[in-house]
């Protein structure tokens, strides 16, 4: 069982209005990824959400939600709340909800590899360059309610190298995700 928790807490600070939200393709980013989630091999699903507008797109999809109120502290917050509430698992799938061309395909390659070997940390890489979603297996749970601040589980990365899987997808666009107005605007819409 792999449960995926999406962390849409954050603040889009360095975009000015909330990334979440924008539409991609007439279609709102964060929908756009619960979509992708939705269709894919995920057996739960968890939102982690400071406001309402992101809570009521999970619902509108089913998703179970939990709010955050520490997203001042950065991702751990989610990646905490997340690791908390979920039942149950051999995995945790952290996504980031900004990340518009992401698909289930890839996702589910991802559960694929994973499923080969529970014990590794699956991350993807896109044309060479470090993305998300990340899988965690269960024996991190402890390691992951000890993260703190903005880095999420990366410390966990580095400190575990001989148990990361890197899988690697030639698509680059695959794995865009939008932290700034210019990301935005040169996405194609």
């Amino acid at each position: 069982m792999i449960t995926g928790i999406i962390m849409a807490s954050g603040f889009s600070k360095r975009m000015g209005k909330n990334k979440l939200l924008l539409e991609v393709e007439g279609i709102k980013v964060l929908e756009r990824v619960i979509k992708e989630c939705k269709g894919s091999l995920l057996d739960d699903i968890i939102l982690v959400y400071r406001l309402n507008e992101v809570k009521n797109i999970a619902q509108k999809y089913n998703i179970r939600t939990v709010y955050n109120p520490n997203a001042h502290m950065g991702q751990s917050a989610s990646v905490i709340l997340g690791v908390n509430n979920t039942y149950d698992t051999d995995g945790f799938m952290f996504f980031v909800a900004d990340q518009p061309y992401l698909c289930s395909e890839i996702i589910d390659n991802l559960i694929n590899e994973f499923n080969k070997d529970k014990n590794k940390i699956v991350v993807p890489y896109y044309n060479l360059k470090f993305g998300m979603p990340i899988i965690f297996p269960m024996k991190f749970r402890n390691d992951l309610l000890q993260v703190n601040g903005d880095k999420g589980g990366r410390e966990i990365i580095a400190t575990n190298s001989g148990l990361v899987k890197t899988i690697h997808f030639d698509n680059e666009k695959l794995g865009v995700d939008i932290d700034t107005l210019d990301d935005y605007l040169s996405l194609e819409k």
